[in-house]
């Protein structure tokens, strides 16, 4: 029986010189391989190609994490203060693709940038002031930090008891690695908070519009995966939804 197809959002990046349609080779091999999904790249070039043309051809979005931030102009604010860098192909792409996979009842899930386009998209605003604000929990390791270093920041979270995550974690807690200076300020209508940062941070949501599940998280699941089983099963869910099973199996004596 063939797979199910994820489409995987690409960024636009510079490589050399040229501008590039590119991502990260850890999120579209993770989907793949513990979704047990099949994978296309999504260019975010939206004056080539309409998000109405590809959404019909999906099982289901994966929208990644990426260094760029959404223009603050997607959501009513202005830029003066506004840190870059910035990718307008992919905000615009990401919001018409939320809006036409929604529409046909197919899953979008979100990571770190991810979680953030899809709050916008549900009329929610960002905070960009979370790398100062003496009122949070460090959200980001210190700018010293190497690669991995970064990477490798956690705090913790508290999962909304009942909600997808607590159920498919078996858990109401999770240790998280944390790698944004940028986060939800309004929760966009009708999302559902799955967890938040001990600082009350919102840092997952869920939806389910048109019988389409939604599921977005703040922190990186497809940082050394093999290493962490909840974010293997973030990425499990993420195969049931596009198989349109229920996110989460809870059949007595069924494992998770």
């Amino acid at each position: 029986m063939p797979r199910p197809v994820a489409g995987v959002i690409c960024c636009t990046r510079t490589v050399g010189i040229e501008p590039a349609q590119a991502v990260m080779n850890r999120y579209v091999a993770h989907a793949m391989a513990y979704a047990d999904a099949a994978a296309l790249l999504v260019p975010s070039m939206p004056e080539l190609m309409k998000a109405s043309e590809v959404a019909p051809r999906l099982d289901g979005l994966l929208l990644t994490g990426s260094p760029s931030n959404l223009d603050p102009a997607t959501y009513g604010q202005a830029m003066d203060d506004a840190p870059g860098p910035f990718d307008a192909a992919r905000d615009a792409m990401t919001r018409d693709l939320i809006a036409a996979m929604l529409d046909l009842g197919r899953p979008v899930f979100g990571i770190c940038r991810g979680f953030q386009e899809i709050n916008v998209a549900f009329g929610g605003s960002l905070r960009r002031d979370m790398a100062h604000a003496a009122e949070l929990i460090a959200h980001h390791a210190p700018d010293e930090a190497d690669f991995n270093a970064m990477f490798d920041h956690l705090h913790p979270v508290e999962l909304t008891p009942g909600g997808v995550l607590a159920r498919a974690f078996g858990t109401e807690r999770a240790s998280v690695n944390s790698v944004h200076y940028q986060g939800v300020d309004r929760l966009g209508d009708g999302l559902s908070v799955e967890a938040r940062a001990p600082d009350g941070v919102v840092e997952a949501v869920s939806a389910t519009v048109n019988g389409a599940p939604l599921l977005a998280v703040q922190w990186h699941p497809e940082w050394r995966t093999a290493a962490h089983p909840q974010s293997q099963t973030f990425f499990q869910v993420f195969g049931r939804a596009l198989r349109g099973a229920p996110l989460v199996d809870e059949t007595p004596g069924v494992p998770q």
